[in-house]
Order: structure tokens, then sequence, then C-alpha cells
């Protein structure tokens, strides 16, 4: 039986946070994912998805990401019950998270105005302002950034730099 669940899309408000009373960190949050295409008024519709994300993770959720940032959810589908005051069975459908990628640094959600960003594959959890990089993960360019522009300097490229 497969039950397997990939999200992208963006908060909705801050991730809320909670300890069970073992000392479990859990934190919720929900995702506004907007659905590939447009209803009759030609107007996007979007799916807001509960998502449930455990032990650090969880930390981790709670402190780098807010309403409005970008995020990845891999995870399953999950349904449970509970007896509300009203007496009553209610049912829950979530989202719980295996993983949460962070899609964007930090500082692009607090600077997003007209764009979405623009950013890809910032390592997680450190966005380019921090100074925690690891010296093997690659440094990423805005999307809209010639990689091969010519800044005035001459490219020193040895034969043994070549693959052939």
């Amino acid at each position: 039986m497969i039950n397997r669940v990939i999200l992208v899309g963006r908060l909705t408000r801050d991730p809320e946070l909670r300890y069970t009373p073992s000392g479990v960190a859990v934190a919720t949050f929900t995702l506004a994912v907007n659905r590939p295409f447009t209803n009759q008024q030609g107007e996007r519709e979007a799916d807001f998805i509960n998502c449930v994300v455990w032990r650090r993770q969880a930390e981790n959720v709670a402190n780098f990401l807010k309403k409005g940032s970008l995020a990845g959810v891999d995870g399953r589908l999950q349904t449970r019950s509970y007896e509300g005051q009203d007496g009553r069975r209610v049912y829950v459908t979530e989202v719980v998270a295996d993983s949460v990628q962070f899609l964007e640094p930090k500082s692009s959600t607090e600077q997003r105005g007209t764009a979405t960003g623009g950013y890809f594959g910032e390592p997680f959890p450190f966005g380019p302002d921090q100074n925690h990089r690891n010296p093997n993960e690659r440094d990423f360019s805005r999307i809209d950034e010639d990689p091969f522009a010519n800044d005035g300097q001459p490219i020193d490229i040895s034969d043994d730099d070549l693959p052939f």
C-alpha cells in the first residue's frame, strides 16, 4: 500500500509549536497549495492543507518559517478522530510530515513584495545572511540572474579543469 503526499505551498499563518506531556515537540501549520487550473471566472483557487511535524523538525519549522513562507512537505495522509465538546465524533484529516524543506531564504519572505521570491534551493535551515554555511554546499543565485554574465575579469581555466 502507498500513502505518500508531496506538497509545495505557502504557510497561511505562523506555525504553532507545542510540546506533549512527555516533552516531544509538535508543530502544526496550514499550507495554501495552488490548484493547477482556474475556475469559470478565470481565478486560481487554492487548497488549504493542515500539516503536522514532530520533534526537532517541529522546532525548526517554528523557528524558521512564518506566514507566507514557501515550504515543501513530504509525508503521509492521516485521519484521526476525537469526541468534541458537544459529544459528537470529530474527524480530522492532515498530512503528517516526514520532512519539511524551506524553499526560499528567510530574507526573501521578509522582502517579498510583487515577486514570489525568485530564489530556489536554499540550504536548510540557514539563509544567505547566516554564517553557518557548509563548505560543501553550493551558493544558489536568483533565477533571473545570468550566471555566465561577463563581469570584466578574465577567465582562468587550466587544462586540468577540462573534462576532455
